[in-house]
This record gives structure tokens, sequence and C-alpha cells, in this order.
């Protein structure tokens, strides 16, 4: 998409302008493609001929003319296309360049350290994964998945934005509480998979855990 420049008369001013607007700027037109519209330029402004060369000189990279009625003899002269139709618009040169967006937040985080009773550790954005355990009385929640590479104790709460297809993992399930995407299960329901390696996962309402061997 081009960028529309709109000189005013006298062309030797509004340049003047623009010299004023790259000095606040230097990088703003780098690269840009341009389309000049010369609407308000009267074929007798003495500096026409020169403008697109003058442009030039100023790293702008002109791609074409606009609103050239009456002028296309001096616009063939220095080498500006044409552009047919209607007038594409005007574009105010502001002061700065546009800020560059914000770098995409994370969707997974890993904790190197073993979280401790009492705590709470809370991700929404996604994935959790704790290199160590979780002590008694620690809570993990995740939007995503939790992956625990130690013992499982306290609570673990995966999903917790409404992802049914969140999964827990641990190393060891001694565990007071699992959920995933709001449904839970408490120690009494784990019996069987205490002491072992699992994997939970939501099938339809009900949470299944298999073993991991």
């Amino acid at each position: 998409m081009a960028f529309v420049l709109s000189p005013d008369a006298p062309i030797r001013s509004w340049l003047a302008e623009l010299d004023a607007q790259i000095e606040r700027s230097s990088t703003f037109f780098a690269g840009r493609p341009i389309v000049v519209d010369l609407t308000s330029i009267p074929q007798s402004d003495p500096d026409l001929e020169t403008l697109f060369d003058e442009l030039r000189a100023r790293g702008i990279r002109v791609i074409g003319a606009e609103g050239a009625d009456g002028l296309t003899p001096a616009i063939q002269s220095v080498g500006g296309p044409l552009i047919g139709g209607k007038p594409l618009g005007l574009y105010e040169v502001p002061d700065d360049p546009p800020e560059a967006p914000p770098p995409p937040e994370p969707t997974s985080m890993v904790l190197d350290e073993p979280v401790r009773s009492g705590q709470t550790i809370l991700f929404p954005q996604g994935d959790l994964t704790i290199y160590g355990s979780v002590a008694s009385g620690a809570e993990i929640i995740a939007g995503g998945s939790l992956h625990v590479y130690g013992t499982l104790r306290g609570r673990a709460i995966a999903g917790v934005t409404g992802n049914s297809q969140a999964r827990i993992f641990c190393r060891k399930l001694e565990a007071e509480l699992i959920s995933i995407d709001g449904l839970y299960m408490t120690a009494e329901d784990m019996d069987g998979f205490r002491g072992k390696s699992i994997h939970a996962r939501l099938d339809g309402s009900s949470i299944i855990i298999n073993e991991i061997k």
C-alpha cells in the first residue's frame, strides 16, 4: 500500500517544510512506496519539473503521480508515471514513525525451582512447567496444561480459562486435588494412582487418569 504526498504551491516552500519533517524523523520514508498528488500544483510553478528529482534526492521512492490533469507533459519530462482513477487521498506525515507493535506474550512458562507450601503459581496464558516438586499446601494454576517433573502435591488446576484440551502430567502423584476446565478429583478419587507417574485428561465430563510407564 502506497503513501500519498500532496505538495502545495509554491513547491520550494513545501520542500523546505518536508526537509523539516525529515530532520525530525529521518527514517520515516525508508523503503516506503510514495505516490505524489499534484492536484494543488499549477503548471506554472517553476520547480515542477525538478520535483521528482528533489524527492528522490531525499531518499523518497516515488512510484507515480496522481491528480496530474493538464500536467502530463511536465510529468513525462521527469519520468514520473501517471496513475489513473480517483485521487488516493492524502497522508499527513507525522512527526515520528509509528511505533513497532509490542512483542507477542509468551504462551508457556517454565519454573526452575520447586513450589513451596503456601505458594500459588498462576499462568493463565498457556502451559506451565515445573522442574521440581510441588509441596503440600501449594497451588499451581495454568490456562493450558501442567507439567511437573517431580512430586505433585497440593492443588493442580489446568485449563482454568476454559481449555478442555488441557492436561496434567507429573512424575509422582500425591496431589490433594487436580482439576481440568472446572472438573476436579480429590485425593480419595486418585487412590489407585498415588505415587505413580500419571497423565490426566478430560473425556467428556470425566477426568481420566493414565499411568505413564
